[in-house]
């Protein structure tokens, strides 16, 4: 078995931060710096901005000379007014102020100092950069049982010498065991697992892979992301069925479903083209919101807020925003507007629901039944199918039959007894 690295993972582990003789990256080096010590007020909230400065935008930060504008991040680091603020102690120019109690320490600077001289760069947050898969490092010291197996070692014995650091010994084939599994599972080996004494970490691995708890353990994140719960969670906090669309991610995941189709599938899977069971099931991502029995409520008010849940939970669970913000105003620190919030929110408001849910499980519903269920009902149905066949010219022949005796049924039949008699 041969593990894939994903470029996102080489990624992460490629930002940590660059020796003194390596150049400066913004989003790695220079970005912390500047949310930690300098946008509270020079930063994205023109409502709490001071003299007007904003150090998070290159084009006001670096005004180019033809702009008329002052550069208080001029490319040159000895006349940057940035580096003199930060490096002043004199409580009128020091920043940040001395009440702010943050100052900025002397590798932070240098930091600061570099970047200047590099050219300041800036960079957009890392989830909105394109991922690239960075070149694996030349590092001495990798394990000999490990050098060359994986480009992880590599990054981790890079960031190891930096520090003066080693790596610690192999660990014994319990604790590795015992380490994988938790990380695939979430669950620890069994006395069976530890009694493999032939099994190979590989060939561990990909039992581990296989198993039905590997999509348990993977979906309880996307799970309490997407706020998975079998109950209502308002008043009363009364059952609502939920279980079936939980199993069907803990399937998507065990059967390895491309993301597109994970996604596609959750967000519309009932408006594709003769639409399966599960992917209608699937699109119980959008039925996980709270809904509200409580008598006396407005019903418009939480029929409108169910609407804002599924924009918030859509854009943290796919991208990671804080769309919360963008409900009241234009978003102070991720990339959404007031508008665009309300163009999504267009998307969900076309659901006939009601603020006032009056079922303890609320529709939308299907039935869903077992391939056993199934079965059984199509035998039944056989069944019956057969014995309606069977009595078919059983009752052809009744009818003649009584279709004859129908006229002189009135003669033949006896007077009723005259204590019976209604006068």
């Amino acid at each position: 078995m041969k593990l894939i690295v994903p470029a996102l993972l080489l990624m992460l582990l490629a930002s940590e931060r660059a020796p003194a003789d390596e150049s400066i990256l913004f989003n790695r080096d220079v970005r912390p710096i500047l949310s930690e010590h300098c946008w509270q007020c020079h930063g994205f909230d023109a409502h709490t901005r001071k003299s007007g400065l904003r150090l998070d935008v290159r084009e006001i930060a670096i005004a180019p000379a033809e702009s008329g504008a002052v550069a208080i991040v001029p490319l040159d680091p000895d006349g940057s007014e940035l580096i003199k603020r930060v490096a002043s102690v004199h409580p009128d120019s020091q920043m940040p102020p001395a009440s702010f109690n943050k100052p900025l320490s002397t590798e932070q600077i240098e930091t600061l100092r570099q970047w200047i001289a590099e050219g300041a760069i800036y960079q957009r947050h890392w989830s909105f950069e394109p991922i690239t898969r960075p070149v694996v490092p030349e590092a001495d010291g990798l394990p000999a049982t490990e050098a060359g197996t994986n480009p992880i070692d590599a990054f981790v014995a890079t960031t190891h010498r930096n520090r003066g650091l080693k790596f610690a010994p192999e660990a014994s084939r319990g604790v590795l065991l015992r380490r994988v599994s938790l990380d695939l599972t979430g669950l620890p080996p069994t006395p069976e697992d530890l009694d493999r004494t032939g099994e190979s970490y590989e060939q561990a691995v990909d039992r581990l892979l296989a198993s039905e708890h590997f999509g348990e353990h993977l979906a309880v994140d996307w799970l309490d992301t997407a706020r998975y719960a079998d109950t209502n969670g308002y008043f009363g906090d009364k059952p609502r069925q939920m279980w079936l669309w939980r199993n069907w991610v803990i399937d998507a995941f065990n059967s390895n479903m491309p993301f597109d189709q994970f996604t596609i599938e959750q967000l519309a899977g009932d408006l594709l083209p003769n639409p399966t069971t599960p992917q209608r099931i699937a699109t119980g991502f959008n039925r996980n919101h709270i809904a509200n029995n409580e008598t006396g409520l407005i019903d418009e008010e939480y029929r409108t807020e169910y609407v804002i849940d599924r924009v918030d939970t859509t854009l943290t669970t796919w991208m990671g925003l804080t769309a919360a913000c963008a409900q009241c105003l234009d978003h102070k620190y991720d990339p959404i507007t007031q508008v665009e919030f309300y163009q999504l929110f267009a998307f969900f408001n076309n659901v006939p629901e009601t603020g006032l849910i009056v079922a303890d499980n609320p529709p939308p519903l299907i039935t869903v039944t077992t391939l056993e269920q199934d079965q059984q009902l199509a035998a039944l149905t056989a069944a019956t199918a057969e014995a309606a066949n069977a009595f078919a010219p059983m009752r052809a022949a009744l009818d003649t039959q009584i279709a004859a005796w129908e006229p002189s049924a009135l003669f033949s039949l006896p007077n009723p007894p005259e204590e019976h008699l209604v006068l």
